[in-house]
C-alpha cells in the first residue's frame, strides 16, 4: 500500500505502522512537498507519521481515527463496503431538507439508531436528511464544529462503515443524504497540522481562532486538502450533498474564490457519476455573488440559508426584539414579505445591529434567480442551540402558531428546511455542548458562550456549562412525543402540508419575485398574513383571540387544508374567515391560475 503526506517544510518523515513497525517515507519524484512510502496494510491497520523525529502524529487525511482525533489513523478500503440500494440522487429544486444531530436524534446517539427512525422520515415527506458534522472531534458527544480530521468520520457515531450503513438506509427510503462539513477552522484538541505544513495563518482571525491558509504560500495544497476531503464524502460514502458551515469566515483574497474552486470540482464530479450533487452555504454575507453562477462571476454554490426569512418569521411570531432581532422586529410582517418576494431582507439597507449598511440585492432589475436557491426555516441548530437554554419555538408560542410557521415554511419560496423535532413540537431542548477533554478548550468554551449570552443581552448567570453530561441528555428527542396529544397533531399537519408542496412541483421552479405575501397588523384588526405562492395561497392569523376576515384574490378558491377545519370557511365574496392562531391552505381554481 502506498501511503502519501504532505510535509513541504520537513527534512525526512517517518512511516510508522503499529506495533513496532517504522519506515523512512522518501520524497514524491513528481508532487512538491510530498512524501511517500509504500508498506504492506490492509483494512484498519494502525498507522502515523513523524516530521524530523517529532511525535507520531495521525494522517492529515486520516481516514478513521478509532481512538479519537489525536490517536493513531487506520486504513479504510471504501471498496471492501457493499451497497445495497443502487442510488441515482435526488436534485435540490422540490427538497424538503430535515436537519438531524446525530448524537441527540436518539438517546444511543448513533448512526444506527438514527437509521432505525428514518421510516419515520419518509413518512412526514422530507427528501433529503442533513446531518450535523460527522468528523472526528474531542470526547463523545459535542455539536461537532471542532473537528480536525476532514476526511474521517466520528467513531462514537459508528465510524465510516455506520456512515455508510446509514446513507444506504437512507436511499433505500427514497431519502437523500447531506453532509455538514467544516472548512473555516480545525478544533483546538488533536490539531497537528501545523507540524506538517502551511494548513493555518496568522493573516486572518476567526472567531475560533486562526483562519485556514487559503490564499497565502503553500494554500494550492490546503484547498485541494478541503476540495479532496468534500468529493471523498459525495463520492466514497455516496453523499448528495454538503451543507458550508459559515463561508463568510473563509479568508480568501485570491482571483478564484475557494467557493468557486469547490463549486466546480462538485459539479465534475456530478457530471461523473451522473447524481445531481450540491452545495449549500451558511452566509452571514448577504451577497448574491455565493449562489450566482460561475459563468456569471459568481462562486457557483448551488443554495445557501436565508437567515433573513428566519429571523422575520421569528420576530413576528414570538415578538422577540434583542440582538439581530432588532432589526425586522420593527415591522416584522413587512420583513418576511421582503424575504418572500426579494429573499434578503438586509440587501444594502442600514442594519442597527451592525451599524452599516448590509447586503446587497439578488435580483437587480430584471434578472430571473430561481427561489430554491435560498433555504427557508423557523428553527435550525443554530436559531435554537445558541440560545441560552436551547428553548425552541415550541417553548416560545402556542401550537396554533407552530402551525402558522410551519405553513410560511413548507410553502414558501425557497427550499424548506426543517430541525428535527419541530415536527411534533418537540418539548425537549436542543443546547450547546461539549465533552472537551482537555481543560484548556473546555475553560474556553465556556466563557465564550457567556460572552456571546452577554452580547444579546441576556445573563451570564443563566448559561449552563455545556461541558455537563446533562446539556447533552436533555438535548436528546423523546420519542414517545409524536405518539400523544397535543404532538401527533402537528405532526399530521406538517405531513399534509409537505404532502402538498410535492402536489405541486411548480414551487420548486419558481423564480424570486413571483411570490408575494399580503399583510394585515394589530390597527386594523386581527394580524395575519396571505402567502401568494403560484396556484397557492397561505392564510395565517397570528391573533390570541380575533377571528380574522382575510379578503382572497380569488373569489373562487378551494380549502385545501386547515389548522381548526370546523372554524375555517370561504364565504361568497371571497373572505376567508380564520380563527385566531391558526392557518389554511388554499388553491385557486384552474380558470383562474393563469
Amino acid at each position: 500500500m502506498l501511503f502519501e503526506v504532505w510535509a513541504p517544510d520537513a527534512a525526512r518523515v517517518t512511516l510508522h505502522l503499529f506495533p513496532d513497525t517504522a519506515r523512512a517515507m522518501a520524497p514524491s519524484r513528481v508532487h512538491r512537498g510530498w512524501w511517500q512510502a509504500e508498506a504492506p496494510a490492509r483494512d484498519g491497520a494502525h498507522y502515523g507519521f513523524s516530521v524530523d523525529g517529532g511525535p507520531v502524529r495521525p494522517d492529515p487525511r486520516s481516514r478513521r481515527q478509532p481512538d479519537g482525533p489525536g490517536g493513531p489513523s487506520a486504513v479504510v478500503d471504501h471498496d471492501t463496503f457493499r451497497w445495497r440500494h443502487p442510488w441515482r440522487g435526488l436534485p435540490l429544486p422540490g427538497a424538503v431538507l430535515y436537519e438531524l444531530h446525530t448524537g441527540t436524534f436518539t438517546a444511543e446517539g448513533t448512526f444506527e439508531a438514527a437509521a432505525a427512525r428514518l421510516p419515520h422520515l419518509a413518512a412526514l415527506g422530507v427528501t433529503h436528511v442533513e446531518l450535523l458534522p460527522v468528523c472526528p472531534f474531542p470526547g463523545t458527544h459535542g455539536w461537532g464544529y471542532d473537528g480536525v480530521a476532514p476526511w474521517a468520520v466520528h467513531e462514537p457515531y459508528g465510524g465510516p462503515e455506520g456512515l455508510k450503513r446509514f446513507v444506504d438506509a437512507a436511499h433505500g427510503h427514497g431519502l437523500g443524504v447531506v453532509l455538514d462539513v467544516v472548512h473555516n477552522h480545525f478544533g483546538p484538541s488533536g490539531n497537528h497540522l501545523a507540524e506538517f505544513g502551511p494548513y493555518l495563518t496568522d493573516r486572518y482571525r476567526t472567531p475560533w481562532g486562526k483562519a485556514v491558509n487559503l490564499d497565502g504560500p503553500g494554500s494550492d495544497e490546503v484547498r485541494a486538502y478541503l476540495i479532496g476531503s468534500a468529493l471523498a464524502f459525495l463520492r466514497d460514502y455516496q453523499a448528495d450533498g454538503l451543507r458550508l458551515d459559515a463561508v463568510h469566515t473563509l479568508a480568501d483574497s485570491r482571483a478564484e474564490h475557494f467557493l468557486a474552486e469547490l463549486s466546480d470540482a462538485v459539479d465534475t464530479l456530478g457530471a461523473h457519476t451522473g447524481r445531481p450533487l450540491f452545495l449549500i452555504a451558511e452566509s452571514d454575507l448577504n451577497d448574491p455573488r455565493t449562489t450566482a453562477p460561475r459563468t456569471a462571476h459568481g462562486h457557483g454554490v448551488h443554495a445557501q440559508w436565508n437567515d433573513d426569512f428566519h429571523h422575520a418569521l421569528h420576530t413576528l411570531l414570538t415578538g422577540e426584539s434583542h440582538g439581530y432581532y432588532a432589526d425586522f422586529a420593527h415591522a416584522p410582517c413587512t420583513a418576511l414579505a421582503k424575504t418572500v418576494t426579494d429573499a434578503f431582507f438586509h440587501d444594502g439597507r442600514y442594519s442597527s445591529f451592525r451599524g452599516r449598511r448590509h447586503g446587497r440585492p439578488v435580483r437587480p432589475g430584471a434578472t430571473a434567480v430561481p427561489a430554491h436557491r435560498f433555504l427557508a426555516y423557523a428553527q435550525t441548530h443554530d436559531q435554537v442551540g445558541n440560545r441560552t437554554r436551547g428553548d425552541r419555538l415550541s417553548a416560545l408560542v402556542p401550537p396554533g402558531l407552530l402551525a402558522c410557521a410551519a405553513a410560511l415554511v413548507l410553502l414558501a419560496p425557497g427550499t424548506p428546511l426543517l430541525f428535527m423535532g419541530e415536527e411534533w413540537g418537540a418539548r425537549t431542548p436542543w443546547r450547546y455542548f461539549t465533552d472537551h477533554t482537555e481543560p484548556g478548550p473546555a475553560e474556553a468554551v465556556g466563557r465564550g458562550r457567556r460572552r456571546e449570552s452577554a452580547a444579546h443581552g441576556r445573563s451570564q448567570d443563566q448559561v449552563p456549562d455545556p461541558q455537563d453530561p446533562a446539556a447533552r441528555e436533555s438535548s436528546c428527542l423523546d420519542w414517545s412525543e409524536p405518539e400523544r396529544a397535543p404532538h401527533a397533531r402537528l405532526l399530521e399537519w406538517y405531513r399534509s402540508l409537505t404532502a402538498l408542496r410535492h402536489a405541486h412541483p411548480i414551487l420548486a421552479h419558481a423564480p424570486l419575485g413571483q411570490a408575494h405575501l399580503d399583510h394585515q397588523g394589530t390597527a386594523g384588526g386581527a394580524p395575519w398574513v396571505l402567502l401568494r405562492n403560484g396556484p397557492l395561497l397561505v392564510a395565517a392569523n397570528l391573533s390570541a383571540g380575533r377571528t380574522a376576515e382575510i379578503p382572497l384574490p380569488s373569489a373562487h378558491s378551494a380549502l385545501l387544508a386547515a389548522w381548526s377545519p370546523e372554524e375555517t370557511g370561504v364565504g361568497g365574496a371571497g373572505v376567508l374567515r380564520l380563527p385566531p392562531e391558526s392557518a389554511a391552505v388554499l388553491r385557486r381554481q384552474a380558470r383562474e391560475d393563469g
